[in-house]
């Protein structure tokens, strides 16, 4: 996992010499996104359009990653891979969703299945996106679903369970770990 703040490439790197240093706050600025996919390409591309309105970006690339980081550093928005290795977007969604204090997740996804995204939808997720999704329309999404919850969560620093989790009940997914069919949702494509 590689914690990246706003104006920085990796981590470690960036203040007040990176470009835009001075520029007027984002409309995500200080927002905490947690940014899920396993395509590295598209990883870097959503996370540098986050980057430029302001937010604290985290990427991983396995659904597995995901659940941790939701759970040890709960992040404000989720944009999240349906097709993930070791664990799917939609198990990913049954873990983080659901509670008082859920993050926002968008699930950004390739499959067009009316069912995949009812399927979601049963799960919790705020917003189901297609693939390929313009940046400014996830960005412009994503602050639409933070202004409905009443912006980014305020959280205890000292915290450090996830959502709906007690302190030191984390459960570790482990690779396979499917729907029941094997797979990760419904298995048609309509």
């Amino acid at each position: 996992m590689v914690q990246i703040t706003p104006g920085s490439n990796e981590a470690g790197k960036g203040g007040s010499d990176a470009p835009g240093a001075d520029a007027p706050p984002g409309r995500l600025q200080d927002v905490r996104v947690l940014i899920v996919d396993d395509d590295a390409d598209v990883l870097e591309s959503i996370d540098a359009a986050f980057q430029a309105e302001g937010a604290l970006t985290q990427c991983v690339m396995d659904g597995n990653e995901a659940v941790r980081v939701c759970r040890e550093d709960p992040p404000d928005v989720v944009v999240l891979d349906m097709m993930l290795p070791r664990r799917s977007g939609f198990l990913v969604l049954e873990k983080i969703k659901g509670h008082a204090d859920s993050p926002v997740v968008l699930m950004v996804t390739a499959n067009e299945g009316k069912r995949h995204q009812a399927y979601a939808e049963s799960l919790g997720v705020d917003s189901y996106m297609i693939k390929p999704v313009p940046l400014e329309r996830l960005i412009n999404r994503a602050a639409a679903e933070l202004a409905k919850v009443g912006g980014p969560r305020r959280r205890d620093p000292d915290r450090a369970d996830g959502p709906g989790e007690e302190p030191g009940n984390a459960e570790q997914g482990e690779a396979g770990d499917e729907g029941p069919d094997g797979a990760d949702g419904p298995d048609d494509e309509d």
